[in-house]
């Protein structure tokens, strides 16, 4: 057995779609539309084909309270790893 799939609420999901494949270097998996709903998704370019991350809209008000609490205990939504930061590109 194995995650294929997690999710983290994000505000603006074409702001974090940017984050996350210029600045991490997460590839784009899928990205469509209906209605209002749009179904977001990443990648590590390592393993493409691997775990993907939904960057899914903050609208929910449960989503809402759950990421708000998270916040204000310091715990982090995701930990991704990377041997070398500096080679990422990512200025910590």
């Amino acid at each position: 057995m194995k995650i294929k799939l997690t999710s983290v609420y994000v505000d603006d999901q074409d702001k974090a779609l940017r984050f996350y494949t210029e600045v991490l270097g997460f590839v784009k998996k899928a990205d469509f539309s209906q209605g209002p709903f749009r179904w977001l998704t990443v990648a590590s370019p390592e393993h493409p084909e691997g775990t993907q991350l939904q960057l899914a809209l903050n609208n929910n008000p449960a989503a809402k309270a759950y990421q708000q609490a998270l916040f204000q205990q310091n715990q982090p939504a995701a930990m991704f790893f990377t041997d070398d930061v500096q080679a990422q590109g990512i200025n910590p």
